[in-house]
């Protein structure tokens, strides 16, 4: 079987690059499957630097080369197509340059969304729905997506798969070791990862942050990564100096540190491995996947979260670990517990990590592959809608 992947890839770094090289990655180490067995169709943005036999370009913004990509598929010995869909990747309005594609294209296609709304939003909702008209299979990553998809598409349950986001496993290194190269030594770890930007709750965790700092006096809340690049290109580090203003009004420079640049999948794995709690505060609750939150996971992190789609999914077995976001002190008397309970915070810590397991890149694969070849042996199902 070969199977072809449309969406962004490395070098273009965003996040659906990023997951489709490691589920990729996952699919050819479970399976034991040539690099050839897996093509890409890469999108993307800008001016392309990679070329392979496996890696074809499409560029973003090329109309017709949408409609010449699916003849060469059609074309090809690809037995089915692999969309990773986010709207952002692809050219047009809501990223309707797609559709051209797949207006084309006559072998089945397998969608994965990883943006889902609970109800009807404009300009995206028509855009989706074609996608849907033309998909064989629809794979989500949130199980909350199967329900409203159902809503808002009227699309029959038994066509969508569920699929865990992926995560990388864990490394086989002493966390002293680990430590003492990021100057952790002696230190209970907060980590918040990912493109910094308003609206990831980060600045009202500082005053939650405050409150815990006398009962658990050897905390750090690392803030890791750059700041998202329409921000940047809005404001420059307008945002980041505000947190530093925040942070020195209450005292709480010897309590957060900032690193700002970009990780490697090593050193982001190296990071969540010597976190003692990853802190995902975001005050949006219809926030569907989250790659920083299913790493948190899949390395087996205990965490504390606000309640969004994707936490309320994955951490449905952790209800304790969700906490509303603006609940300050009931944020603020979890994390002392975990801190200060070393027999509470390693029985999360052991749990979370049997969830991890389910989470890993070459578990993951296997999944995804076995669902294609499944498909595969049973041609014919199209999405109806009720």
């Amino acid at each position: 079987m070969k199977i072809l992947f449309v969406s962004t890839y490395p070098p273009t770094k965003c996040g659906i690059a990023t997951y489709t090289k490691h589920l990729r990655s996952g699919m050819m180490r479970s399976k034991a499957l040539p690099a050839s067995a897996l093509p890409v169709l890469s999108v993307y943005p800008e001016q392309w630097t990679l070329s392979t036999p496996e890696i074809t370009p499409l560029s973003k913004t090329d109309l017709s080369g949408y409609r010449a990509a699916a003849e060469w598929v059609n074309a090809s010995d690809i037995d089915v197509v692999s969309l990773q869909h986010e709207f952002g990747i692809f050219g047009g309005e809501a990223g309707e340059y797609i559709l051209h594609f797949l207006d084309a294209l006559k072998k089945p296609v397998v969608t994965t969304f990883h943006t889902v709304f609970p109800e009807e939003r404009l300009p995206y909702t028509p855009v989706q729905r074609e996608i849907l008209e033309r998909s064989t299979r629809i794979v989500v990553m949130n199980r909350l997506g199967i329900d409203w998809l159902k809503k808002v598409f009227g699309v029959d349950e038994s066509l969508i798969d569920y699929l865990p986001h992926g995560a990388p496993e864990p490394l086989h290194v002493d966390p002293a070791h680990l430590r003492s190269k990021w100057k952790l030594q002696g230190r209970k770890v907060l980590l918040t990862f990912g493109l910094l930007s308003p609206g990831k709750g980060i600045d009202q965790f500082l005053d939650i942050l405050s409150m815990i700092v006398p009962y658990a006096p050897d905390v750090l809340y690392v803030i890791a990564g750059l700041t998202h690049p329409e921000v940047k290109k809005r404001e420059g580090e307008a945002y980041r100096q505000q947190l530093q203003d925040r942070i020195e009004s209450l005292h709480l420079n010897d309590h957060v540190r900032f690193i700002n640049r970009f990780f490697s999948e090593e050193e982001l794995t190296e990071l969540l491995t010597v976190t003692d709690l990853y802190i995902s505060p975001y005050p949006g609750m219809a926030q569907i996947t989250s790659g920083t939150l299913a790493y948190a996971v899949g390395l087996g992190r205990p965490i504390v979260t606000t309640p969004y789609a994707y936490a309320r999914d994955v951490l449905r077995d952790f209800p304790d670990l969700t906490i509303p976001y603006g609940a300050k002190r009931q944020w603020a008397e979890k994390i002392i517990e975990l801190l200060t309970d070393q027999e509470v915070h390693r029985s999360i810590e052991q749990r979370m990590q049997l969830l991890g397991r389910t989470m890993r890149w070459p578990f993951v694969g296997r999944l995804f592959f076995t669902m294609l070849q499944k498909l595969m042996n049973h041609r014919g199902a199209l999405i109806r809608h009720g």
